[in-house]
């Protein structure tokens, strides 16, 4: 493990010798190489789908892990959306002149090596490589084992690019040892490893967090909601509320509770029990739920689960504090979404939610580094520190200072 971290910490310093458009021509060529290769992935995803039926894996798994000719298109494009981007690397955040005449600049920089470890989607290993590569960072790769011949084959497609432009293949790095015990012992390795993200399920993201040495970036479940108030246009909030869980439920940023008003709850339950009913989704309700329509039971257990799945909470909550007391209880400071057409109460809920993403009369399936115009994401932190939200090149930079003088001494 030290040997191979020593290996992927050398390598990334190499990358401090090209340039923006060197970076972004070795990108492209990255993206060329996934279509070129969409069948040979699409046979290596087709053995993680047979292991997944055999383990029963749920269907929500499932969805996240298969690669079809449509999704191996959209890793492409996103790494080129990420080449497009301008470069992080090298810019001037700020800069003056002290009275002593000391010209100081605040300049982006690297972080260095970044380990993220994933679970289920084989998309993440081209997107992180891509935003790692784009800011300068080396990356270490620790995706599920549900996902290995899938991720081993697009790590192996994009380290030959990086051979072909005679750079190590340690900058895309898939962690050899993908055990529990190796995933302990790579969270422990400070002196290589300068940031670690986590994103999956949150028995992982408690042991990284609890256990790691390395600074660390939780992408932390999300427990999303949409809150319908009183004055919301219904026909808008029957949209948003279907996409926002329907149109991928194993997405992190689609709700799991539905939270509407109690002055309008006797008028439009029935309209959303319908909507959902015809999608399929296994609803679940409050006491006050209950007694409009006709729902299972829904636990202080079931309001605190990420279910991945087409199934969906519903409280009637008492105007728009009781929606922030239910989102300050329950959520988990990912997306949260409010369908009003009063801007005082717009304004409220967004200044009163602490959460990375807050919407008003929009979906929380927005919250993504492609919808956010960044190519793609490394993950989507639920922390305060040092990102927020849709993770990209920008949250992979740190800065250091530059200062120039002329023989000052103090």
């Amino acid at each position: 493990m030290e040997h191979f971290l020593e290996k992927a910490k050398s390598a990334s310093r190499t990358l401090a010798t090209l340039s923006g458009s060197e970076r972004n021509r070795i990108l492209r060529e990255m993206a060329e190489a996934l279509r070129a290769n969409t069948m040979n992935i699409i046979e290596a995803n087709a053995i993680d789908m047979r292991h997944a039926e055999e383990e029963n894996l749920s269907s929500s798994l499932k969805d996240r892990l298969l690669l079809n000719e449509k999704r191996i298109e959209a890793m492409a494009v996103a790494i080129e959306e990420i080449a497009a981007l301008k470069d992080p690397i090298g810019r001037v955040l700020e800069g003056w002149v002290t009275e002593t005449g000391l010209k100081i600049e605040k300049v982006s920089i690297p972080i260095g090596v970044i380990g993220i470890i994933y679970e289920s989607r084989p998309n993440v290993t081209s997107d992180t490589a891509a935003l790692c590569f784009k800011s300068s960072n080396g990356c270490v790769l620790k995706g599920g084992k549900e996902a290995e011949s899938s991720n081993k084959i697009i790590a192996d497609i994009l380290q030959q690019v990086l051979i072909r432009n005679a750079l190590p293949k340690e900058l895309v790095a898939l962690l050899p040892d993908a055990s529990r015990e190796g995933v302990a012992k790579l969270i422990k390795m400070d002196k290589y490893v300068d940031l670690i993200v986590p994103r999956g399920g949150e028995a992982l993201i408690r042991f990284v967090s609890q256990n790691a040495t390395v600074p660390v970036v939780k992408h932390d479940k999300g427990q999303c909601h949409l809150y319908v108030h009183a004055q919301a246009k219904i026909e808008d909030a029957l949209q948003i509320a279907i996409n926002a869980k329907v149109q991928r439920p194993s997405a992190c940023n689609a709700i799991e509770t539905l939270l509407i008003d109690d002055a309008i709850a006797q008028e439009v339950l029935p309209l959303f029990k319908e909507v959902f009913d015809r999608e399929n989704t296994v609803l679940k309700g409050c006491p006050l739920t209950r007694q409009i329509i006709e729902v299972a039971e829904a636990t202080d257990e079931d309001f605190d689960t990420e279910y991945l799945a087409n199934i969906l909470n519903i409280r009637v909550v008492d105007g728009i504090e009781g929606a922030i007391s239910h989102i300050v209880r329950f959520g988990s400071g990912h997306s949260e979404s409010i369908i009003t057409e009063n801007i005082t109460a717009a304004e409220r809920f967004m200044n009163a939610i602490d959460a990375a993403a807050v919407y008003v009369n929009a979906s929380t399936r927005f919250t993504d580094g492609g919808e956010f115009g960044f190519g793609a994401e490394v993950g989507i932190s639920t922390n305060k520190l040092h990102a927020r939200g849709p993770m990209g090149v920008e949250g992979l930079t740190t800065y250091k200072y530059k200062i120039y003088g002329k023989g000052q001494v103090r």
